[in-house]
């Protein structure tokens, strides 16, 4: 039977195995070893068994089992974490080793562990501070999956079979208030803006907020844009559009809003003038002569006034599925 020198050296990077055995090379191989081929949890070597390298099928990398005890090496921790409801494994950002050779060994040797169990998809979420782990991660096979001020999400999908993950964040959401009051006339803006509808009186429109409520960031971007206070009635169409900024999807809920005040306030940052009109002078301007989505909206939000058309109120339910209190839209 080889020796234990024997069956180590042959694992052995050449450069290590052209040098005389001895104690001082070992711990050199060995610690070069730890620090880029991470330990796998194996039967501990008892004399009988001997000492067995893993091979990683994505990497090609050769691990060494952990238990395998030398006096220049000590077995790499798993990184904490917990399963989630999909038989992946959701890493604990707070707990992450504080060194990129320590993330490094622990990362590979985690990796190892959950391939082992069976388990699917892998979310790892650094944090700011932790940037310099993102290329550590990137190595390894993750994948960049979205991200936020102060952190980014990255994604392992360990089965070979096509990823189940759900993509990340694919739609912005926007928000346009219809207010119309008593004289049939409608509020208006200008915005101060480079773009296309530059110079044209249109809509109070903006993007909803995190976690706020369609109807509530209609409410909130009249008051922004116009100083003008609303109450929601009722949300009467929406667009869905594809490849617009960031190559990302964009849905614009179209929302009626009832003026509690009259008097124009603007935000000078953003918008140019705001004013209420008629429809027919709104309906007048050249940008929207060939406009049919625009003309099928007004038409739609004077239906609704007129109460010959129903749009979507909001309603708060609960859903057994999550237990969360949410608002449900749909026709009274």
């Amino acid at each position: 039977m080889a020796t234990i020198s024997e069956m180590v050296m042959r694992q052995l990077p050449v450069s290590c195995r052209q040098s005389s055995w001895n104690g001082t090379a070992a711990a050199r191989c060995c610690t070069s070893l730890s620090l880029q081929q991470p330990f796998t949890k194996m039967p501990s070597f008892n004399g009988t068994s001997h000492p067995r390298f893993l091979g990683d099928g994505r990497k090609g990398v050769q691990v060494l089992s952990q238990d395998m005890v030398t006096p220049s090496m000590s077995p790499v921790e798993l990184l904490n974490a917990w399963n989630d409801e999909y038989n992946g494994v959701v890493i604990e950002p707070t707990s992450l080793p504080s060194t990129a050779n320590a993330f490094a060994s622990a990362l590979r040797a985690s990796l190892s562990s959950w391939r082992s169990q069976g388990k699917k998809g892998i979310w790892l979420k650094l944090l700011e501070e932790q940037a310099e782990l993102v290329p550590i991660a990137i190595q390894e096979g993750f994948a960049y999956h979205h991200a936020e001020p102060g952190y980014v999400m990255l994604t392992y999908w360990i089965p070979d079979e096509p990823c189940l993950l759900p993509s990340g964040p694919s739609h912005q959401i926007g928000v346009a208030g219809f207010v119309i009051n008593d004289k049939k006339e409608i509020l208006v803006v200008k915005e101060k803006c480079s773009c296309s509808c530059c110079g044209v009186w249109k809509l109070p429109t903006g993007y909803t907020d995190k976690s706020e409520e369609v109807f509530s960031g209609a409410v909130r971007e009249v008051k922004e844009e116009t100083g003008i206070d609303t109450t929601f009635l009722e949300l009467v169409a929406f667009r869905h559009v594809h490849q617009v900024a960031f190559e990302k999807s964009d849905l614009l809920f179209v929302c009626m809003l009832k003026p509690l005040s009259f008097e124009i306030k603007i935000d000078e940052s953003e918008i140019q003038d705001a004013k209420w009109i008629t429809v027919d002078e709104l309906q007048s301007q050249e940008f929207y002569e060939e406009d049919e989505m625009w003309k099928r909206v007004v038409a739609i939000c004077m239906a609704a006034h007129e109460n010959t058309y129903d749009g979507f109120i909001a309603n708060q339910v609960v859903s057994k599925f999550d237990g969360k209190l949410s608002y449900l839209y749909y026709i009274a």
